[in-house]
This record gives C-alpha cells, structure tokens and sequence, in this order.
C-alpha cells in the first residue's frame, strides 16, 4: 500500500507540469538536514507551487519520510542583485514510518534562491509539524538544498 501511495503522489505531482505552460517548471534536486533525501516542487502559477520530498529522517533510529507541501512566494519582500530571491509559506502533510507511522501537517517556511540565468534554485526551509498520529507532537524538520529545473 505505501509504494501506491507514493506511485500517486508522484504522479500528482508531475501531472501540472505536464499539463499546462509553467513559468518555472518541474525541478528535482536534493536537501540535506533533517530530513536527507530527494526534493521536488511544481510549480502551478508565478507565485504556487506543490513541494514535495522523499526522505530518510536520522530521528529515533532513522525513519522513511514523505512530505507535500503546497507553497506561496513571495518575490518583492527581499531585493536580489542578481537573480530572485523569494520568502516561501505553506501547508502541507507528511507522513514518517518507524516502528508505527507518524501522519501530520506540516507548515513550511524558507527562502528560495533562482539563479540567474541558470535553471537552479537554492533553498532553504523550516517546516514545523505537527503529528497528529498516533499521538499529538510537535517536531520541527529544515534543510537546506538546491533543485535543477527541466
């Protein structure tokens, strides 16, 4: 059951992409902190995006975790010289397994970094969450990373 899930999420995922014309596209890269893994965002408009990542947490032993995020930037707060720099929020969800899985809500903030004249962004993000199974916790999550849009 947990491969189909993820089968869908990622299909979820790539389907806006695919469907329509994106100012940014789909870009796939890598975070490393707490979790370490796979990072990805599709853009949906000039400031949305679904974000997303397949991980490994170092928390208790290790754990796989999944998180989805839907984000909002924002470009004008922060000036760059040179390329694009962007506050991003959201909400989200994730899900961790251990020894019993973890189902919470995730709430994301960073900042984003768009190379000029390269398909590169450079973030970086905390994302507090807080499980709500099997038992109520708050935990904060964050990394810093970079993804190559195609």
């Amino acid at each position: 059951m947990r491969r189909s899930v993820l089968i869908l999420v990622l299909v979820i995922l790539f389907i806006p992409s695919l469907s329509s014309a994106q100012p940014r596209g789909f870009g796939l890269g890598i975070i490393l902190g707490e979790p370490t893994g796979i990072s990805f965002k599709s853009w949906m408009g000039s400031q949305t995006a679904l974000d997303g990542g397949i991980a490994w947490s170092f928390e208790h032993n290790g754990s796989f975790h999944l998180h989805i995020d839907y984000l909002i930037h924002n470009f004008r707060l922060i000036e760059a010289e040179k390329g694009q720099l962007a506050i991003h929020y959201g909400i989200g969800g994730r899900i961790r397994t251990m020894r019993r899985e973890r189902v919470g809500v995730r709430i994301p903030v960073g900042l984003s970094y768009f190379v000029e004249k390269a398909p590169v962004e450079i973030f970086l993000e905390l994302g507090p969450v807080l499980d709500l199974t099997p038992a109520t916790e708050l935990r904060v999550t964050g990394g810093i990373g970079f993804r190559y849009y195609f």
